[in-house]
């Protein structure tokens, strides 16, 4: 919501009403929910693995510790001091960062328009399973049968219905969730949906232990490799892998943390968050490993010949898996079901940034911002993605926008807030007044130089290898089309964006977070 200190609770209500979490618990999954996604299934047993095995918890646990906790303390900080969207709480930060926030708010829609190709993906996994029809060549299917890959790598106007049609399926819940609001819809959302996704994960996981040769795919991950240690490679993994898992550094969690009342203990959340999503990994890794044990023991082969991650594994290393598993079709639903909830949760969450930003900027209502963003990403999601060219838009996509997208504007953002604005200390002062961990010079420190010197290092390493090899051996039309090119384009319409005027009342000022909070609370009973 937007507040002022110049206007009347009435007026300001009239501008723009909104509401918020009722309770902290209802904030908390939320925010988990959006914090637990594909990534966590997929890519943290993988990572994990080729990271040096057990000995990877080391600068996994040191990354979550020294980097992630603490950047997601930054956005709830920002979020809940200046009680706005993305771009409204740069720009109560300073009058030049408010194009930070809507950089963060492109990235999120681009982001945005190629998620629920997956999930479409995963529900109809989640039919086949029952039947098995990706038949004994799973990669054959998913690339032939089910996707109908075009042949030369670049969008088409080829429709598969196949992949169109549970598309549609995942914007019309999408948005009818974020329509209903944040506590009636989001929050009640995640409330049902966390706790089903960790029970079906940790049914998951019992059954993966029965299988033969799970403990082959448990020694695999969990023997450690001291020697890996030695490999800068690895801490990089850890970190990046904090970074993305914990949706921080793009807007999300300053958006949800807005929603919160002004008395909540942030850093207490926060901690729960970050720990509950770090949980979830791990029981990821259990079960995934457990699986391809009980295929590299069936097949004869070791297991880092049958490991994958991504694509790879969820829709063609599993299907073969379950061809040959014991309850076979209990695991498919199983492992496909938490792929359709882990990724709608985390997509509710990234629709309503773009949702919360125009809110704040123009005054609109709930439904009319939610169709204002939702409709055309729908129209450009189900244009791109339902198609036999989806999946090189959508790999190209994710690639450039996770590389150099995200970590470029957190590494920029950091940076500035740290040292040109100078704000962490009012921020860490905000925080202290109602949080069970204090903010001191430890969390400044990291905050505004450990954590960007590890983004640029990452940034450099992405850059390096993407220059010297194209990815995936692309044609330079795609990957500049939907790599270089969005990238570039993202940062340059963020600054037209922040040249846009502001609702009429709305405070663009840092009036002071008593301020702030008095004047929310007096609009929105203490919720925002």
């Amino acid at each position: 919501m937007s507040t002022t200190s110049s206007t009347t609770s009435g007026e300001l209500a009239g501008a723009s009403e909104k509401s918020g979490f009722s309770t902290r618990k209802a904030f908390i999954f939320a925010a988990i929910g959006s914090a637990v996604g594909l990534g966590n299934i997929w890519r943290f047993p993988y990572v994990a693995y080729e990271g040096g095995g057990g000995a990877f918890l080391v600068p996994y646990l040191v990354a979550l510790l020294l980097a992630g906790i603490p950047m997601l303390f930054l956005d709830y900080a920002m979020g809940h001091r200046y009680r706005g969207s993305a771009p409204l709480a740069f720009r109560r930060i300073s009058k030049r960062g408010e194009w930070f926030g809507w950089w963060q708010v492109l990235i999120t829609v681009v982001i945005g328009i190629y998620y629920p190709a997956i999930i479409a993906w995963a529900i109809r996994y989640t039919g086949f399973s029952v039947d098995k029809a990706w038949g004994s060549d799973p990669e054959a299917f998913l690339f032939g049968d089910f996707l109908r890959a075009a042949e030369t790598p670049g969008p088409t106007l080829d429709v598969v219905p196949g992949v169109l049609i549970p598309m549609v399926v995942v914007w019309v819940v999408t948005l009818g969730v974020l329509a209903l609001g944040v506590q009636a819809g989001i929050g009640r959302t995640a409330i049902i949906f966390i706790p089903a996704l960790v029970i079906a994960f940790a049914i998951l996981v019992v059954v993966a232990l029965t299988l033969p040769g799970a403990s082959v795919g448990l020694n695999a991950l969990f023997s450690p490799d001291w020697s890996a240690l030695a490999e800068p490679g690895v801490w990089v993994s850890a970190f990046g892998q904090i970074f993305f898992s914990l949706s921080v550094g793009f807007g999300i969690m300053i958006t949800y943390a807005s929603y919160v009342g002004r008395k909540t203990d942030l850093t207490g959340s926060g901690a729960v968050v970050a720990f509950s999503n770090s949980s979830f990994e791990l029981l990821a890794g259990l079960g995934v490993f457990a699986v391809l044990g009980f295929l590299a023991s069936s097949s004869g082969q070791p297991v880092d010949e049958v490991v994958a991650q991504g694509i790879g594994l969820a829709f063609v290393a599993f299907p073969a898996i379950l061809n040959e598993a014991p309850a076979g079709v209990l695991l498919g639903v199983l492992f496909f079901g938490s792929l359709v909830v882990a990724g709608l949760t985390s997509l509710i969450s990234i629709v309503e940034v773009g949702i919360s930003a125009i809110r704040d900027k123009t005054g609109a209502g709930r439904v009319a911002a939610t169709m204002i963003i939702g409709l055309p990403m729908a129209v450009v999601s189900c244009v791109l993605l339902g198609t036999t060219g989806g999946l090189y838009v959508l790999d190209t996509v994710d690639n450039f926008i996770n590389s150099f997208g995200i970590l470029l504007v957190a590494a920029l953002s950091m940076l500035a807030i740290g040292w040109v604005w100078r704000r962490l200390r009012p921020l860490a002062d905000h925080m202290n007044v109602h949080s069970s961990i204090r903010l001191g010079a430890w969390w400044r420190v990291l905050v505004a130089a450990l954590v960007p010197l590890v983004l640029v290092v990452m940034l450099v390493l992405e850059l390096v290898d993407n220059v010297e090899t194209p990815y995936e051996g692309y044609p330079s039309s795609l990957l500049w089309t939907f790599g270089w090119g969005l990238v570039i384009a993202l940062p340059v319409i963020a600054l037209l964006l922040a040249r846009l005027p502001w609702q009429r009342g709305i405070e663009l000022d840092d009036p002071g977070s008593d301020q702030l909070a008095d004047d929310h609370a007096d609009t929105t009973g203490g919720a925002r």
